[in-house]
């Protein structure tokens, strides 16, 4: 297996990593209240612990600096906008977690965030690698 290989691997591993402790361990009472609403202080908030996890993880893999810092104000922006979508949507069909479709929008949410690691990833190999 090559180096490049090796390394896109381990980075998806620790981004995979990061997003389960910044969406599962991490998450305050603010971050989960309201989040209906577009501008949600809590979801700055818990998009922000997103972003300084990701930065954590490329500077692990010695990304340069300007590349970390619009990789990760992209993310910034799109893990925003994904779980304003889902809880708008929640919201809007009173859905909780004894509704499937309370599920199929969670499911939707996090296959968005992997695909946003793929993409942050596959711009890491064309930009930075």
């Amino acid at each position: 297996m090559t180096d490049l290989v090796t390394t896109v691997l381990i980075l998806m591993a620790l981004l995979l990593v990061k997003h389960m402790f910044a969406d599962y361990f991490m998450q305050t009472p603010k971050m989960l209240s309201g989040r209906g609403q577009y501008w949600h202080m809590g979801r700055a908030q818990h998009v922000s612990v997103h972003s300084i996890g990701s930065i954590i993880v490329f500077v692990l893999v010695g990304a340069p600096t300007l590349f970390i810092l619009a990789v990760c104000i992209a993310e910034w922006v799109i893990h925003f906008h994904i779980d304003w979508a889902k809880a708008k949507h929640s919201d809007s069909k009173c859905l909780s977690p004894t509704d499937a479709g309370f599920w199929r929008a969670f499911g939707m949410d996090q296959t968005l965030h992997g695909l946003t690691y793929v993409a942050m990833v596959w711009a890491w190999v064309v930009y930075a690698a």
